[in-house]
């Protein structure tokens, strides 16, 4: 057991590619735990989809052994996520740690993200480092970004260090401070087992590994113990610490951050933010629990076979246990079948998810088009929440709509100003505020339909900014909304995956919209196909895809004609057939652009 008097708990927060992955790796290759033959950039992101987008997605721990002087110190760092559709992984590591690193990316400054992360840190009374990265990028404005942090967040100049993690500048400074700055656990190493389940992930060999923080008192192996909230008993099987790589220990003691193993194979006996303690001579106060961010985006999820269905359910039990944030529930929508309606924190969340069920368990899914929860108040006073479109009541039933609202916070140059308010007012934003970040950055704040900027809003202020906004948002409550639903038919077919909910005064232009993007996007058939987006019954918009000619007389070299004309007529009543009896085929990419429009 460590001396907890040597031991800090900290993160690394920042908003999205500021550098906090890269810093991490400095961090390991200081402190001499990765070998030079096997390192490799982003060490602790080592999901492939991380590697390949460049984002992190989860957040990692990993103990550091770091000499300040003769004394050996433990530290236990926390990489996490930059993307708002992550914050409840910042939200987590936070409850972990002591103390924080403020990272700042000196070519962009402060964003709508660092803004957040600041203040979440704040509200978990962690001692903040505030640091300056990048600075050997030739666009980098070190003294703007130190303006920033002093008078957005009033630090003083002396206190922000400046890293270039790319050529190792800065990088034992701050973790001296990390030493010296931050306190050191506190807790009582002789009282019973206090620690909070601040994670976990699927083993294939041994079920559910647990990640937790030792609060009070000590777990050992062979110990039993008791998880508060599931009222549940374990024997504990093995104890660790994260190198990052998993290395067994005896025991883990007050202050140490680490995973244990206990035989847990049912992932509907954990919850995240429950109090590990004794079962023998437990706590009396568990540790309070973790602010639960509420889903903010809604989709179906099915396979392409019903076969799979099972198999699905498999894998989104497991995927569920390192992403909390993610719920669902099961569904079943006519001509897809069994599935899963699925809660998520945004877009790119969704997108996140998806891409692990494809890859991790080899599944080909197929999601409806994405919404928000709608409230619905029905004619007999029942209200009920409305999170897909064949859930909308009929029209006659319903007495009023309430759709749910957002504070956003857009971090601009002030040259975008006018084309920011321009794109939120098209969104049915109301402007609030507006601040100056130092002289050539402005914080605007708009109140917006929640269901208006999921999709692709934050694309957008990105392509009218050249990549220099950035957003963040949070929920504000409910407001009156006038919605419809767009049905997709095809051939007259009502294609239920392509049903969605939108406000009825974008109704039309949405509709046409989407007949446009589907006559482009599915090929031609054997047959003429008609496409028809309609509402309440009523087509809006129609185009027609063109039948795929095939030459049927190209055998004929001259002849009789009345020969041509029976291959003619032959082929005409062959389309007519698979008219009535054959399916259009809609290809996965034409699923993916309508949820995007």
């Amino acid at each position: 057991m460590e001396n907890k008097k040597r031991i800090r708990n900290f993160c690394i927060i920042a908003h999205i590619d500021h550098g906090k992955s890269t810093l991490a790796d400095r961090f390991l290759d200081l402190a001499g735990q990765i070998d030079k033959r096997k390192f490799r950039d982003q060490v602790l992101d080592s999901m492939e989809l991380e590697r390949e987008r460049g984002i992190t997605i989860k957040a990692k721990a990993v103990r550091l052994k770091f000499f300040q002087g003769d004394e050996e110190y433990i530290l236990n760092l926390i990489d996490t996520p930059g993307h708002v559709d992550f914050t409840y992984e910042v939200v987590k590591s936070l409850k972990a740690c002591e103390g924080a690193i403020l990272l700042v990316d000196a070519s962009q400054g402060i964003e709508a993200q660092t803004v957040a992360n600041f203040y979440l840190a704040l509200e978990n009374n962690l001692k903040i480092i505030p640091v300056i990265s990048k600075i050997d990028l030739p666009n980098a404005d070190i003294k703007r970004s130190q303006d920033q942090l002093c008078e957005i967040f009033g630090f003083r100049k002396e206190e922000i260090s400046l890293v270039s993690a790319k050529e190792g500048k800065g990088i034992r400074e701050v973790l001296e401070r990390v030493i010296t700055e931050l306190p050191a656990p506190s807790g009582e190493a002789d009282a019973p087992l206090r620690a909070v389940l601040f994670d976990s992930t699927f083993d294939p060999y041994r079920g559910i590994l647990l990640f937790l923080r030792v609060f009070d008192g000590k777990v050992n192996v062979g110990s039993d113990i008791l998880l508060m909230h599931q009222k549940k008993t374990y024997t504990v099987e093995e104890v660790g610490i994260f190198l990052p790589q998993l290395e067994k220990k005896d025991s883990l003691g007050c202050g140490e951050v680490g995973y244990l193993w206990c035989n847990i194979k049912n992932p509907a006996d954990i919850y995240l933010g429950d109090t590990i303690t004794s079962s023998v001579s437990p706590t009396l106060l568990p540790l309070p629990d973790y602010k639960r961010l509420s889903p903010m985006v809604f989709c179906g999820i099915f396979t392409s076979s019903p076969k799979e269905y099972p198999l699905l359910r498999e894998a989104i039990e497991k995927l569920r246990l390192s992403d909390s944030s993610f719920v669902y529930e099961p569904d079943n929508l006519g001509s897809l079948g069994y599935g899963f309606r699925c809660g998520f924190l945004g877009l790119l969340h969704m997108d996140i998810v998806r891409e692990r069920l494809e890859r991790e368990y080899a599944l080909n899914l197929l999601l409806t088009s994405p919404n928000v929860r709608y409230k619905v108040k029905k004619k007999d006073g029942e209200v009920i929440n409305v999170e897909s479109p064949h859930q909308l009541p009929e029209n006659s039933y319903v007495e009023e709509v309430s759709e749910p609202f957002v504070k956003a916070a857009i971090v601009t140059p002030l040259e975008g100003m006018e084309l920011i308010c321009d794109l939120a007012k098209s969104k049915r934003g109301r402007f609030v505020k507006m601040d100056y970040l130092g002289k050539d950055r402005l914080n605007i704040i708009f109140e917006l339909p929640l269901g208006e900027i999921v999709i692709d809003f934050y694309d957008k202020i990105q392509s009218l900014t050249k990549g220099y906004a950035s957003l963040d948002y949070e929920f504000i409550g409910y407001r009156k909304t006038e919605i419809v639903k767009l049905d997709l038919y095809l051939d007259k077919k009502k294609i239920e995956a392509f049903s969605l909910i939108v406000h009825k005064e974008k109704a039309e232009s949405k509709a046409r919209a989407i007949a446009e993007k589907l006559k482009e996007l599915i090929p031609r058939q054997m047959y003429q196909v008609s496409v028809q987006v309609g509402v309440g019954g009523k087509i809006v918009a129609a185009e027609r895809i063109s039948a795929l000619k095939k030459n049927v007389t190209a055998k004929c070299y001259g002849g009789d004609v009345t020969r041509k004309r029976k291959l003619w007529e032959k082929q005409k009543e062959g389309k007519k057939k698979m008219k009535q009896f054959g399916k259009v085929n809609v290809p996965q990419e034409a699923f993916l652009e309508v949820l995007k429009m």
